[in-house]
């Protein structure tokens, strides 16, 4: 597998994809909301939080990406 040449460069959202990542945001921040409000305390609780922490975070990621990882313009 051969990655894209941009694939550890910061790609500047363009202003629609912001918006996107704005909405997002907003539903990430719901979610972790209710899965901190109705999991029980534990280290299942701690996994859950921190991957979903990574995939809110993957989610900016491929609203300025193509499939092949690079820039969407």
């Amino acid at each position: 597998m051969q990655m894209q040449q941009s694939t550890f460069e910061y790609v500047r959202p363009t202003e629609d994809q912001q918006d996107t990542m704005e909405q997002g945001r907003r539903a990430a921040r719901m979610y972790a909301g209710w899965l901190d409000e109705n999991l029980p305390e534990g280290p299942d609780k701690t996994f859950i939080l921190r991957s979903f922490r990574t995939v809110a975070m993957w989610v900016n990621v491929a609203i300025t990406r193509e499939a092949d990882g690079g820039p969407r313009v």
